[in-house]
């Protein structure tokens, strides 16, 4: 009987490739000239960001340029894909597009290339989104991660473990520098939901990394709220000399 149902779904609703809708072999998938043009990070990583370093991984830790010159206040770091090609507009149709339902495949793409980070107890929590542009967009793309990440690895979510007190204005065109500065105080833990990690290793997931200025602001608040170890995973990864 459900295979008779699965059917008539799959004959009214085919399944559709999520970067340009034509049809595919599976739900939440990619075609073959989508896959191909989504630039995943494989191969040798720098261990705080996740951006690809040249060489192979040989059991040492591995720092890219940009970590070298300004180490990252939290331990490790991943990335599923490089922010260029197929996965910018994915990560853009997720992020202003109102398409929600990227976020289970992403999560999926995530839970892979993050899995040298998790830990047990470790508590998985979003960069958060001021309450007027949450307002605007519907819904924050970061918690979506976060909570199908949750599902995929079994880990515990707090989606509302931060807040950004204050309304930013848009980051895109400033220096690393100017983002720290308009960052700085601007992420606080929420005063009902820190104690949630006290003691316990948190990873902070969002869409996309640039400077890193916004998930070094989060760090910061979950270490002043007595946050153990502190790693980070996000989608996508804005690389300079990808």
């Amino acid at each position: 009987m459900w295979q008779q149902v699965q059917t008539a779904v799959e004959l009214i609703y085919p399944p559709r490739c999520l970067g340009c809708g034509n049809l595919t072999e599976s739900d939440f998938g990619l075609c073959g000239s989508c896959w191909r043009d989504t630039p995943f990070i494989g191969g040798a990583v720098c261990d705080s960001c996740g951006a690809p370093v040249p060489g192979n991984a040989d059991g040492h830790r591995i720092e890219c340029d940009d970590c070298l010159k300004t180490p990252r206040p939290w331990r490790d770091g991943r990335a599923a894909l490089l922010y260029q090609a197929r996965a910018r507009s994915l990560v853009l149709s997720l992020k202003h597009g109102d398409r929600p339902e990227l976020a289970r495949p992403a999560s999926r793409w995530m839970a892979q290339a993050g899995r040298a980070l998790f830990r047990p107890d470790m508590l998985i929590a979003p960069v958060p989104l001021h309450w007027s542009r949450l307002i605007k967009r519907r819904y924050n793309q970061s918690a979506l991660l976060a909570q199908h990440l949750g599902r995929e690895t079994g880990l515990d979510v707090c989606p509302d473990l931060l807040e950004r007190r204050v309304r930013t204005p848009v980051l895109d065109g400033k220096t690393a520098a100017e983002r720290a500065e308009t960052l700085s105080g601007v992420i606080s833990p929420h005063a009902k939901r820190k104690r949630k990690m006290q003691g316990r290793d948190v990873l902070l997931v969002d869409d996309v990394m640039t400077s890193g200025a916004t998930l070094a602001a989060c760090t910061q608040a979950c270490a002043t709220a007595g946050a153990n170890h502190i790693f980070v995973l996000v989608l996508a990864r804005v690389a300079k000399d990808a």
